[in-house]
């Protein structure tokens, strides 16, 4: 069973030759905006491969002349395919490590010893302790040392890295701030081993690796800029959506210190390894007719079109031959003819994703809708990564569906229990005891339980897991908040599904494998239902987050119908929803439902029903908006895009996007 459809998503059909020329002359024409070597592969997997070749070349050659390889390796989840292709190589194709000197590029600081979420923990649990790289030959960042010995500390570690010839080969990530290492804004250029402090970004990437923001240490111990700049070879990796930005600042962008990976310009050995999503926003792939004649399909007419739009400041109608003449989309007026052709067929084929009938309109036209009028009422599952996604995410279209005469089911695939605070445990416990005490319904046994839950929560240190009744409690805490949301919306009671999906029950961030087991879960849902409309997330930007594990839960289980024969699935559409921080590309929306300010507050008002998930949520991130804010900014936004390309004007707009393998 593949548990990754995710990453076979069709967002729009990428020509080979964009990312793969053929030779080098079709390289520098395509690549004249990049000024770090970029190479980009269809999958992560790919690209970690070609990087695990890389350096095995390296530790090969080296271990030819009977010399040392020095490798130097950042944390964080980036780097673990590029190790299970080392592994692999090791256990399967003869590599040896025996040879191979390994630096850490940072650690948090101040942190134990012992402490599960170091750095050097996370890379001996995924790469060291299953190579053969000498125990002797590990020389790691000490988060432990007191303060005033720190600065002579990195002076010596400098010097272990200059006494063993220097770093030959340096593996990079890249921060959602454009960081490398922990080389926040304001590294300079010239900076070398030190202590630097967090900035909230840092801190909040870090709190995937850690048990929320509050327990990941201030501080840091990094590599400086010049450090990592006199390594001999030095890869940077990304994979992702979320990457996209800082990768096509980092590359194409100016050298800044509000940036450090720019520093790697500077650097005549970088080399950038991207997945398609992470390489996303570089010139060649989000703008080619820069660089390059096209391919036209109707997705890149569409981006091209909606990009002069921007770049004019004129609505789609006002568009003329010489905008297109002056803005290098020459080749559009010589496939459409002119630019009114262009125009009209762009303006249409915008109009028509917009509809007020999600699940489709009753015995209407439904030719140009992207959703078909029949079978009505049509039978509809929600898929919630957590139990408020549905209404953050696509409230306003929620309530039109069942409003609309739908049989609208919400599945809540995971308990959400890790982000409770403490303190919404204690405001219930409170109740509980007040409540026993009031109806007097105590008892020995309860008193004990209520007394045993308030000392578990009192007693818990950072980095402590809770207790299985605590989680418990933080359950369904979230459990019932849903349900009130729900009722809100107007869905029954037995039209609520909590599916609490076992990868998720570990009690920290970092979750376990999705598995079959999780899958026949969702499975069992979907054959019950027979589903003519699913909805998902397409969180795509993450690869290791919740909404993506959740999203291949559900498609695993669609594509396991499908492959035993169900006859439900030849009538069902899957649609894929963004999440509170960005919504989707417009080249890319398929389905764009429009809002109603009553509808907006209506949405509003069922997030609000998610108490726990305001103020106190720990995983809130360094956005200071509330999740019902994010979300109205992001309708917001889509719904004055759409009338500034000359379309109707709505207060707010939802949008989604058919789910497609990739050919």
């Amino acid at each position: 069973m593949n548990l990754n459809l995710s990453n076979q998503i069709s967002l729009g059909n990428i020509p080979t030759r964009y990312y793969r020329p053929s030779d080098n002359i079709e390289r520098s024409v395509l690549t004249r905006f990049e000024k770090i070597p970029t190479d980009i592969y269809a999958t992560s997997e790919e690209a970690s491969r070609k990087v695990a070749e890389d350096i095995a070349r390296i530790i090969r050659k080296k271990q030819a002349d009977y010399r040392s390889c020095v490798l130097a390796f950042t944390g964080g989840n980036t780097p673990q395919e590029l190790f299970r292709q080392l592994i692999h190589m090791y256990e399967e194709e003869g590599l040896s490590f025996h040879n191979v000197i390994v630096f850490t590029v940072y650690e948090y600081y101040p942190i134990p010893k012992d402490q599960p979420n170091s750095c050097l923990r996370n890379l001996e649990e995924l790469f060291l302790n299953k190579v053969n790289v000498p125990k002797s030959n590990i020389y790691n960042i000490n988060g432990s040392i007191p303060q005033e010995y720190v600065v002579e500390y990195c002076h010596n570690y400098e010097e272990r890295i200059a006494q063993l010839g220097g770093i030959d080969v340096m593996v990079l990530g890249v921060g959602l701030a454009g960081n490398i290492a922990l080389n926040v804004m304001g590294s300079q250029r010239n900076s070398h081993t030190r202590l630097v402090l967090l900035d909230p970004t840092s801190r909040g990437e870090a709190a995937k690796t850690f048990d929320g923001a509050g327990d990941v240490p201030v501080c840091g111990i990094t590599m400086g800029v010049s450090t990592i700049r006199s390594a001999k070879n030095i890869f940077l990796l990304a994979w992702g959506g979320q990457k996209a930005d800082v990768i096509q600042r980092a590359v194409e962008g100016e050298i800044s210190d509000q940036m450090s990976a720019s520093f790697l310009q500077m650097h005549s050995n970088t080399k950038v390894y991207v997945d398609l999503d992470a390489a996303a926003k570089l010139t060649r792939i989000q703008r080619p007719w820069l660089v390059t004649s096209c391919e036209w399909d109707s997705k890149l007419t569409r981006s091209a079109i909606v990009w002069l739009c921007r770049e004019t400041g004129k609505p789609i109608l006002k568009l003329t031959d010489k905008d297109y003449n002056e803005h290098g989309l020459g080749e559009l007026l010589a496939v459409y003819g002119s630019a009114y052709n262009v125009n009209i067929r762009i303006f249409n084929d915008l109009q028509h994703t917009i509809t007020g009938w999600p699940g489709g309109k009753p015995n209407a036209d439904d030719t140009y809708r992207p959703e078909r009028a029949t079978p009505f009422p049509k039978r509809v599952v929600v898929f919630s990564p957590h139990p408020d996604d549905d209404v953050i995410s696509m409230g306003g279209t929620l309530q039109r569906l069942v409003k609309q005469g739908h049989d609208v089911h919400v599945a809540y695939e995971t308990s959400g229990n890790i982000a409770v605070d403490d303190e919404e445990v204690y405001r219930f416990l409170h109740f509980i005891s007040g409540f026993n005490k009031r109806f007097d319904c105590a008892g020995k046994k309860t008193d004990t339980l209520v007394n045993g839950l308030f000392d578990a929560v009192k007693q818990k240190k950072t980095g402590d897991i809770d207790s299985a009744e605590v989680l418990d409690i933080k359950a369904l805490i979230r459990r019932g908040e849903a349900r009130i949301a729900s009722l809100y919306n107007g869905l029954s009671y037995d039209h609520v599904h909590f599916l609490n999906l076992p990868f998720y029950e570990t009690g920290r961030i970092q979750k376990n494998p999705l598995t079959e087991a999780d899958v026949e879960i969702v499975r069992q849902l979907l054959a019950q239902v027979k589903p003519h409309q699913i909805f998902v997330a397409g969180d795509l930007a993450d690869p290791h987050g919740t909404h993506r594990v959740c999203t291949d839960a559900v498609l695993a289980a669609y594509e396991a119908e499908r492959e035993a024969g169900a006859e439900w699935i030849s009538d069902c559409r899957v649609w894929m929803y963004r999440g509170a921080w960005a919504e989707w590309e417009i080249e890319h929306i398929e389905m764009a439902v429009p809002i109603s300010p009553e509808e907006l507050r209506m949405k509003r008002n069922a997030i609000l029903k998610h108490q726990s998930q305001m103020e106190l949520a720990p995983f809130l991130g360094d956005d200071e908006r509330l999740f019902w804010q994010r979300s109205e900014d992001r309708n917001h936004a889509l719904a004055e895009l759409y009338k500034d390309l000359g379309l109707a004007a709505y207060e707010a707009m939802e949008a989604f996007v058919e789910y497609r393998k990739k050919e």
